[in-house]
């Protein structure tokens, strides 16, 4: 082509054909409730799942300390506030950590550490359902990259056999679009048996899973075996940045070597207040204890009705379909009933794999469960899904 506009044409067309073209949609999030495109409907699109982001006590007690909008530097520069220095305090008690360091997101924070600590001269082992995030950052790492197969230790063991010079293991501890749990236990054990280093993702479990919402791998008893631990403040919490939690000696090196971390601005005083608060209140469990009834409520009715939702154990629930068609009407219908599920197409997933994905939240009641499985019954029969 002769031009990056006639490119960038062609291209948005063949998205369109394909049925994978995006666009942006308004949408005012309301506590398990959304105002989409001037329409009030039920929202199972948002990551805020003990719903603390419009946690009335949190934004008071927020708006109290907000005397700035943000230290506009980087950390090293002239940013480093003592919100920050005390929510890092507070996140390496959670994490039962020497120290830890925050990012500005989660998706920053894992190419911070990921291009970081591996090079050339190191190999990253990496299952295949891996968030974006990490998929990047083993890219930008210029490691070599061996992936293994979805949760098998013995595709693992295969690929970790005959690998010489510095490993890395990266896996999440709940699996974004699946919604399953990794296979942590055995996946530690072989990868300690082999000298390699334990990066987990538990962006999804965090506060979550784990005694007073520890995390994933205080769940399966191996939070002693991982060597970096990463997450985001903006799910389970409703906030917003990334941290990494790790020894003091990982620390160290990630402020002196990690791109992400040394040249960006640091996060806003308030952004930290706003999680320290949130930590709080997401300790004493109530909240996880709503959101897993209304996780069991779901998960068992979408199965007794018929529908493919693999080996989902979590708040994250699929809904396998398929066609990137279908997939798309069935999201356009279920918005027309006021359900508002997004659907899932490539890159996310495989093409010919699409599917829409649930994410359950405690602030959603069992009325508008109960609405929704009924909604999903009807649109999933009449277009034979189930």
């Amino acid at each position: 082509m002769d031009s990056i506009q006639e490119f960038i044409k062609a291209d948005i067309n063949e998205l369109k054909k394909e049925n994978l073209y995006r666009r942006l949609r308004i949408v005012e999030n309301h506590n398990g409730s959304a105002i989409v495109d001037n329409k009030k409907i039920i929202n199972f699109n948002s990551n805020d799942y003990l719903g603390l982001s419009s946690n009335q006590e949190i934004i008071k007690n927020t708006s109290k300390k907000f005397d700035e909008i943000s230290q506009c530097s980087s950390r090293l520069v002239g940013g480093n506030g003592i919100d920050v220095i005390k929510l890092e305090e507070t996140l390496s008690k959670h994490r039962k950590t020497e120290s830890s360091l925050v990012y500005t997101s989660g998706y920053s924070s894992v190419l911070g550490v990921l291009s970081a600590l591996a090079d050339s001269d190191t190999t990253i082992f990496s299952d295949e359902l891996n968030h974006a995030s990490i998929i990047d950052g083993c890219r930008l790492s210029n490691a070599k990259i061996k992936i293994f197969r979805h949760n098998d230790s013995g595709d693992l063991l295969g690929k970790l056999r005959g690998t010489r010079g510095k490993k890395i293991l990266v896996t999440e501890g709940v699996f974004s679009i699946e919604g399953d749990i990794s296979n942590l236990k055995s996946i530690c054990n072989l990868a300690k048996e082999f000298g390699v280093f334990i990066i987990v993702d538990d962006a999804h479990g965090d506060f979550i899973f784990g005694k007073n919402g520890s995390g994933t791998p205080s769940e399966l008893k191996v939070d002693k075996l991982i060597d970096v631990h990463i997450s985001s403040l903006s799910k389970a919490l409703g906030c917003f940045g990334g941290y990494v939690a790790c020894t003091n000696m990982v620390r160290d090196y990630l402020i002196n070597k990690s791109r992400q971390f040394i040249f960006t601005s640091a996060l806003p005083n308030h952004l930290c207040i706003s999680a320290l608060n949130a930590i709080r209140i997401a300790k004493n469990g109530n909240l996880q204890r709503k959101l897993f009834t209304n996780v069991k409520l779901l998960n068992n009715g979408l199965r007794k009705v018929g529908f493919d939702i693999g080996n989902s154990c979590s708040q994250i629930i699929p809904i396998h379909v398929g066609s990137e068609t279908l997939t798309m009407k069935l999201a356009n219908k279920l918005i027309q009933k006021g359900i508002f599920l997004h659907p899932m197409r490539f890159p996310t997933v495989k093409k010919g794999c699409a599917l829409l994905r649930l994410s359950l939240s405690a602030s959603h009641t069992k009325e508008q469960l109960i609405y929704t499985l009924d909604g999903l019954e009807k649109i999933g029969k009449k277009y034979k899904v189930v």
